[in-house]
């Protein structure tokens, strides 16, 4: 059983991150080339912070923090730390520290280093709320806000427009999913009935057995596939390469394309016990680490290589968590912690060849090893665990993958062939990336200078890292007290976990045996290979989902046109057109079909003979309006108009609504005279049959209004409204004071009001502002037109005189 404990360490930690982000301007103006390392303190204080916390976890217990937020939306700010949410946690922060080093001294110099380290601490803090938060709906605005950060560190380099491209096709394919995943989440709570994932997993069979499992299946199912970049969404990986070196390895390799696999585990529990759960995340899983594993041995950027295989890491893990047995569990939570040591690693070793060289293509690379001995170092320790040779972490993976796969009740060789035809490839892709550039013959491409401290920290650590724990691999500190607490929280039950580097000769050592063979075998003949293929896959290319997407995106932006050019015409007679009746389509239908109208319900009282005449002026005042050609008289008929409706606020003892309006209705003629005298007389432009609709329109709207006045009165009347009386006897106690109207305006709805004034405040400055623009325009030509009309006039050529004959 697992014990919750209230921590109250949590929220300080969380929220940290933010804090930090809204004074990095300052700090880099004050710390400048210093900045990075001051910054990386707070990952680093994080990181140790949750270290602090692995015993307890380990022990069962459940560090949890809850304050209300949005109570009548079911939105707490509500935290959990269990195994699975303490493991991300010491990734996104441990890679957060070395990132932020790394980027001080690959970004050094660069104008927008501070808008960097911004949006990389804002993304920081943002992962840690998506992966510690226990309301599913924190834990979306948490996940929007990875996608809008992303977007600005894959566009950093916003000049280019590559770069431009490359971060709004990852928002619009990470925010649509999130759409989807945010559908999913309202099935999901309307079903349990709460919003918490502890509370949900409690109720398990019922959102199993229920006729809405299969869609809120499939729209989770499309966001959580959306954003670890699982076919037919991934495409928008590759392209993000655009993004600067730390921005691939911290996003890509480590936190952001890793938030679908952290929430398919979190909801594996939950979702993961159908058959339908198992076919579709395991076919994904399989589709997305073959196409990954298979397109990158073919490319010859470095950045392209890694994304591609990244791919296939992604899947291998979507793989293993639709599989959903223990051993599956157990090594998704370990390839994961792999991935993040060897592909981080990698990609800051890339990063730091390409700020050396300028240079990724491993054709143009050669000979490095001598001239970037620390890089290279990185790089080996990264490839050999990729690779997965002892006594490196990935050895362990690559070993559990096999043993996974051999223990399956069915399609056990099928799945075995997928990973053994990914763990080829990927052995492939490292062999690329380690002999081609390292040992490879010297080309023109060389390091301009040596590699700093900073730049190569990371990737070392990283390699390092790979390397000690695959040592240590057997010892209790890592099976048991950093993977097995994970597992269990995937699992939805308490798991125990021993890893060792030596099993004996297994069927799984041979298949690790095998898999070293063929990669090298295809290593060795890939550059023969690699034309024809990319002649092929470029032809299969052109009706793939990247092709998809640009259809349907030139096909919206078509529609966008299509739709500013009929109804966004710059015209405002058809604006309220349209809002008017719209407004009678759906409240007037609803009404009429939906809701019924109880006719006997409605009360009238009788009229007196001054409401009467009031209401022929007031209608009379209409008629002059829209009939009168002269401007003058229209605006003294809807000065009329303005003075009638306050007469009637007086006749029922309304008298500081009826000031106001006296007030407005002044000031409003006067400013109508003012602009209408310089403009021409009214004339008609629409035909007879365009004025015939807009007076029914206007007819029905009238009507509708009406009719909803009528029927709020007669609720009051029979006494079913209780608010009246709440503002009535709330005013006096709530809001100190004792005009009921008065005090709704500036207290029951202050902040609608204040908003209101807002608009009409920004709409002011605009005004002012065009206005300036205008002036500053005409003196601008004006002053031109007297530089023209200053300068001399060039003299006349003197022709040369024909000679006489």
């Amino acid at each position: 059983m697992h014990e919750a404990v209230v921590d109250p360490r949590l929220l300080p930690v969380l929220l940290s991150g933010y804090t930090l982000s809204l004074i990095v301007p300052m700090l880099t103006r004050l710390l400048r080339q210093m900045t990075g390392w001051f910054l990386a303190l707070l990952p680093l204080a994080l990181f140790v912070q949750f270290l602090t916390m692995v015993d307890a976890v380990a022990s069962g217990q459940i560090l949890t923090a809850n304050i209300p937020w949005v109570p009548s939306l079911n939105v707490n700010l509500s935290f959990v730390v269990d195994g699975w949410g303490l493991f991300l946690a010491l990734v996104v922060t441990g890679m957060g520290a070395l990132v932020i080093i790394y980027a001080s001294s690959y970004l050094q110099g660069h104008p927008a280093i501070g808008r960097f380290y911004t949006f990389i601490l804002i993304f920081m803090a943002s992962m840690l709320v998506l992966v510690l938060a226990d309301n599913i709906f924190l834990l979306f605005i948490a996940w929007e806000l990875t996608s809008i950060a992303s977007f600005f560190l894959i566009g950093f380099y916003h000049e280019k427009e590559q770069s431009q491209k490359a971060a709004l096709q990852a928002l619009l394919v990470t925010g649509s999913g999130g759409l989807a995943l945010l559908a999913g989440f309202v099935g999901l709570t309307a079903v349990s009935g709460t919003a918490s994932f502890q509370e949900i997993q409690a109720h398990s069979d019922l959102i199993l057995q229920s006729p809405y499992y299969l869609p809120i299946l499939a729209l989770i199912l499309l966001g959580a596939f959306s954003k670890s970049a699982q076919f037919p969404f991934h495409f928008w990986l590759p392209n993000a390469m655009a993004g600067p070196a730390p921005v691939s390895t911290y996003l890509h390799s480590a936190t952001m394309v890793k938030a679908g696999v952290y929430l398919l585990g979190r909801l594996q529990p939950t979702l993961g016990q159908s058959s339908e759960w198992f076919v579709l995340v395991t076919a994904v899983g399989a589709v997305t680490a073959l196409l990954g594993a298979w397109l990158c041995w073919q490319k010859t950027d470095m950045k392209e290589i890694l994304a591609y295989s990244t791919l296939s890491a992604l899947g291998t893990l979507v793989l293993l968590i639709g599989l959903g047995t223990e051993l599956a569990l157990q090594t998704a939570v370990l390839f994961l912690l792999v991935h993040a040591l060897y592909k981080g690693g990698l990609f800051m070793a890339v990063g730091i060849i390409d700020h050396e060289t300028g240079v990724r293509d491993v054709r143009q690379l050669g000979g490095l090893w001598r001239q970037m001995p620390w890089t290279f170092t990185a790089v080996l320790l990264a490839t050999l665990s990729m690779s997965g040779l002892p006594p490196f972490l990935g050895f362990i993976g690559k070993e559990l993958m096999y043993e996974t796969a051999l223990a399956l009740p069915r399609y056990a060789q099928l799945l075995t062939g997928v990973l053994l035809l990914t763990n080829m490839l990927m052995v492939t892709a490292a062999l690329i990336l380690l002999v081609r550039p390292f040992f490879g013959p010297p080309q023109e491409a060389h390091p301009h200078h040596k590699t700093a401290f900073n730049l190569w920290l990371g990737p070392v650590a990283l390699g390092g890292l790979a390397l000690l724990l695959g040592l240590l691999a057997s010892t209790e500190a890592i099976g048991e007290s950093l993977v097995a607490p994970a597992v269990s929280a995937i699992a939805g039950g308490e798991l125990h976990v021993h890893l060792a580097l030596w099993h004996g000769l297994t069927p799984m050592l041979g298949l690790s045996g095998l898999t070293l063979l063929g990669g090298v075998g295809l290593f060795a003949v890939h550059r023969r290979l690699q034309p024809g293929v990319v002649r092929l896959d470029t032809a299969v290319r052109r009706l793939g989902p990247e092709r998809w997407y640009g259809w349907l995106l030139d096909g919206l932006l078509r529609l966008a046109g299509w739709f500013t050019e009929k109804f966004q015409n710059g015209k405002l007679r058809y604006y309220l057109l349209y809002v008017l009746a719209t407004t009678l389509l759906l409240v007037g239908g609803t009404l009429v079909f939906r809701a019924g109208i109880a006719w006997e319900a409605l009360t009238l009282t009788p009229l007196r003979l001054p409401e009467l005449l009031l209401a022929a002026v007031l209608l009379a005042a209409v008629g002059v309006v829209v009939q009168v050609e002269s401007r003058l008289t229209a605006v003294a008929a809807l000065g009329v108009v303005g003075y009638s409706i306050a007469v009637f606020y007086i006749l029922f003892s309304a008298p500081d609504l009826a000031m106001t309006q006296f007030a407005i209705e002044t000031l409003t003629v006067i400013l109508f005279v003012l602009v209408l005298y310089r403009l021409p007389r009214f004339d008609q432009f629409s035909s007879r049959r365009t004025r015939l609709r807009d007076g029914v329109v206007a007819v029905f709207v009238g009507l509708l209004m009406a009719g909803l006045t009528l029927m709020a009165q007669s609720v009051h009347v029979r006494g079913a409204s209780a608010l009246a009386d709440y503002f009535i006897r709330s005013t006096e106690p709530l809001a100190q004071g004792h005009n009921v109207v008065n005090v709704i305006l500036v207290d029951f709805r202050g902040f609608d009001t204040m908003v209101e004034i807002t608009v009409l405040s920004v709409a002011a400055i605009g005004v002012y502002a065009l206005l300036k623009s205008r002036t500053f325009h005409l003196e601008r030509v004006r002053a031109e037109q007297t530089a023209v009309a200053e300068q001399p006039s060039p003299a006349e050529p003197i022709l040369p005189q024909k000679e006489a004959h």
